[in-house]
């Protein structure tokens, strides 16, 4: 819970301790009169020597901000023990009280401040004139007044440090005098130091007055000192600071919190009150206007800059700034007035030629604070580096957005709808539904081979525009497929989510008109709802699409799905005999893809792929009767079929001089039996084969699967040497700073982004990702799906390894694929030696 801020109040509150001061000060000078035991004449020079050394001690040596205010530390105790030790207590009083008097109207504070800083000087200083009054009269030099006068001084310390610990609870709460207090502590060694100087200045003039030379030599030779210490220090911290800030700006580009990460670290940087990020509007993106201000923990949705500051930064391009020691023209100093702000530096951001925002700061803290010119270069360095990684982060989000949306409407696409829908299935109220309504348009093909494709963008957008428009609050409408669009939403029944399947159609329906065209558009629209027909977001897209397929059957119809029409699941069931008759007379077949370099198309290994051709159904979809395998207990049987027939091919190959590497997919499933890696080395010895020629490609899900189950097969495969590649990469949760720890040499990127490298620039920026990390990781990276020569040459761009898909070759019978690879082999010149390439053929 975050700790409640303590209301600020204004500063003329400080009367009620400048008050109480005052009048002890008054009290205690009285008494001072009354006690004084120094009644002889004094040279009344000597009395104005002190006072101008202490108006030039008022000059601070060290500086710094707490809450708001300004602390400094002088050398005030030095000429404080000279005084106490030359002059009578009471005129010690009116010097201290009058340069303090000086020297706060020479600042220019404000009366409240400055009265209390006249009060507190007159009440410390005569408390301790008090207390000098009432120890032993100083004789000498001796170490008798030497703690005499420690104590005064340390009197005069503790009043000054509880009045202005007080006036800062009064005014900002009991955290802020609280920090006043455990802060206190160099300062107060600091005073007991220059007390100690004094003593020994003293020492010396009372030796001989001719020590006042060398002490003049060594004060400037010390002032010289600090001044170099001082100005090394500042240049330590600020290039400290810019570190932190900078490394905080990279971390924090791609996530959104750019601005919490960068305000409240300028403002502390630049000591300032104030630190603005404004961005304008650009595109999809809002105006931003944010404002760290100091002691606030959130950032606040104003700006304390003058507008006029920020168009002329912005127009002419450049720092513009303002202030005491800043000359930014008449203008600006008058809108600074009129703001009641002290002064202002304005950096815009540039990308390139153009301002793309600014990053401002108002106000230095304290009193004394002023902005310098050597401030404006520190500013322009940070907006230089936030002008960059709010580039870089617009640029991500850029990439982020097309990856999930569609680039006509602008509607989200599958992979956002499939995202949404488990985010809608996982997380739902108790007899909540979750409805899937699938809007698939009419005659888009007739429109687009009449009117042309412009046409038919047009009123794909329309439609999106409508939907949008009609989609009650909280439901998710998307764009699927060409024609195909997609509104995800929660009922409360199945009927409510057909009478808003019919709302929506209606709405559609009306006529489209686009400058002397007009449309008649109609959807046919499928409906499918979790829980009743299905928890996985890809079974309810599949099976709305059925809904919406039987609706095409009845022109304007809405079909709400049902079991009947997913009858290839129905033939699922019923090949459950067969496939184990199939298994057990030998008539699966397996078929060799090829995977080849992508720089010479050289094969480097084939994928073993079964098939079955049924006597009654014809080609069985290997999709089919694999999920019947895995439901009815025979996927051992099926992946040692594949595996064997894929070990008896490569020990028996001879169609090139290199060795053929193969590879098998496992199933999810079988990485969780104990006993596969033993029958795999059984296998691989029967047949002589190494078992680095044999690759084994397992599901993202199945080896990311969020346990360690598959864990010890993986690892007891690794240990025997085959190769282990993840297939469809990219589908699943998974990533690859989790993926290089597992046991694996190799990732398929799944064939859904290398088909759309070419036309979704999200789809290629997400493959050159999986492709860079992954060779980073030392993996080897694979292509599924290459079906263009685009698709081809994107992927060499991009660095990738090996490619597989219809441009080189479909799966084959193993007869077949060793009268391809002898068809399609060319030997080169005679300067490559007989080294055997392939070219890729339709």
């Amino acid at each position: 819970m975050a700790r409640r801020q303590p209301p600020r109040r204004p500063s003329e509150v400080s009367w009620l301790i400048t008050g109480p001061l005052a009048m002890l000060a008054v009290v205690w000078s009285v008494v001072l009169a009354l006690l004084g035991r120094d009644t002889d004449p004094f040279n009344p020079w000597v009395a104005v020597l002190f006072l101008g050394l202490f108006v030039l001690v008022e000059v601070p040596v060290l500086y710094f901000i707490t809450h708001r205010q300004g602390i400094s530390i002088t050398i005030n105790e030095v000429p404080l023990i000279l005084a106490l030790f030359y002059l009578p207590p009471l005129t010690v009083v009116l010097i201290c009280t009058v340069s303090s008097l000086i020297t706060q109207v020479r600042r220019r504070l404000p009366a409240a401040k400055l009265w209390f800083n006249v009060a507190k000087t007159a009440a410390a200083t005569s408390l301790a004139s008090l207390a000098l009054v009432a120890m032993p009269e100083i004789q000498d030099a001796g170490p008798g007044t030497w703690v005499t006068l420690l104590i005064a001084v340390c009197i005069n310390s503790l009043v000054t440090l509880a009045a202005v610990a007080g006036v800062m609870t009064l005014m900002q709460g009991a955290q802020a005098g609280g920090e006043i207090i455990r802060s206190a502590g160099p300062g107060l060694v600091t005073a007991a130091a220059n007390a100690w100087v004094g003593l020994v200045i003293l020492i010396c003039l009372e030796t001989t007055w001719w020590s006042v030379l060398l002490l003049a030599a060594l004060a400037g030779a010390l002032l010289l000192l600090y001044r170099s210490y001082a100005r090394f220090f500042r240049q330590h911290h600020t290039l400290s600071d810019m570190y932190e800030l900078t490394r905080a700006i990279t971390e924090s580009g791609h996530d959104g919190t750019l601005a919490d990460s960068l305000l409240g670290r300028v403002r502390a940087l630049m000591q300032a009150e104030y630190a603005t990020l404004w961005l304008p509007a650009q595109g999809r993106h809002p105006e931003v206007l944010l404002t760290a201000r100091v002691d606030d923990p959130g950032l606040l949705d104003f700006a304390r800059t003058p507008p006029k500051a920020r168009e002329k930064a912005c127009e002419e391009r450049r720092t513009v700034a303002a202030g005491r020691f800043l000359d930014g023209g008449d203008e600006l100093r008058a809108a600074l007035r009129q703001g009641d702000v002290k002064d202002v530096i304005v950096s815009p951001l540039r990308s390139g030629q153009a301002v793309i925002g600014s990053l401002e700061v108002v106000n230095r803290l304290g009193d004394m604070g002023h902005f310098k010119p050597g401030d404006i270069p520190v500013l322009e360095t940070i907006a230089a580096h936030a002008a960059v990684a709010l580039e870089n982060s617009r640029l991500v989000d850029r990439l982020r957005y097309d990856a999930y949306h569609d680039g006509l409407t602008n509607l989200p696409n599958r992979r956002r709808i499939t995202g949404a829908l488990e985010e809608a299935v996982r997380v739902r109220a108790p007899g909540e539904m979750v409805a899937v309504l699938l809007f698939d348009v009419d005659a888009l093909r007739q429109v687009n081979e009449s009117l042309g494709h412009a046409a038919g963008d047009k009123m794909l957008t329309e439609v999106a525009s409508r939907l949008r428009r009609s989609a009650p609050p909280g439901a998710l409408v998307g764009r699927v497929g060409s024609d195909e669009f997609v509104v995800t939403l929660r009922v409360e029944s199945t009927e409510e989510a057909l009478t808003l399947a019919a709302g929506l159609r209606e709405q559609i329906r009306d006529q489209m008109v686009f400058d002397a065209l007009t449309l008649d558009v109609d959807t046919a629209v499928g409906v499918a709802i979790h829980p009743d027909h299905g928890s996985e977001p890809a079974v309810l897209l599949q099976r709305v699409d059925l809904a919406a397929t039987a609706a095409k059957s009845t022109p304007g119809s809405i079909q709400m799905f049902n079991p009947a029409m997913e009858s290839r699941s129905m033939r699922r069931l019923g090949l459950a005999g067969d496939l184990r008759r199939a298994l057990d007379q030998g008539d699966l077949e397996v078929h060799f893809q090829p995977k080849v370099t992508l720089g010479d198309r050289r094969l480097v290994g084939v994928e073993c792929l079964a098939r079955w051709e049924h006597p009654a159904h014809g080609a069985v979809a290997p999709e089919d009767f694999v999920a019947v395998a895995e439901h009815t207990g025979q996927l051992g049987r099926l992946t040692e079929i594949v595996l064997r027939e894929g070990l008896r091919r490569s020990r028996d190959w001879n169609v090139t001089d290199e060795p053929l590497s193969v590879a098998v997919n496992l199933s999810a499933r079988t990485l969780t039996d104990q006993h596969f890696p033993s029958r795999v080395q059984e296998l691989l010895e029967e047949y002589g084969v190494p078992p680095e020629r044999l690759t084994f490609e397992i599901n993202e899900s199945g080896v990311l699967d969020g346990t360690n189950r598959p864990m010890p097969t993986l690892r007891r495969l690794w240990d025997i040497g085959v190769r282990l590649s993840v297939d469809d990469f990219g589908t699943g949760n998974s990533s690859l700073s989790y993926l290089r720890r597992l046991p694996v040499h190799e990732i398929k990127v799944d064939r859904s982004f290398v088909q759309g490298m070419a036309t979704d620039p999200g789809d290629l920026a997400i493959v050159n990702a999986m492709v860079t990390l992954a060779q980073q990781f030392g993996l080897t990276v694979v292509a599924e799906g290459v079906e263009s020569e685009l698709t081809l040459e994107l992927l060499q761009d991009i660095g990738c390894q090996i490619g597989q898909g219809f441009l080189f070759s479909r799966s084959l019978p193993y007869e077949r694929l060793a009268a391809w690879i002898g068809a399609q082999a060319e030997p080169e010149s005679a300067s490559h030696g007989d080294v055997r390439r392939l070219r890729a053929v339709p």
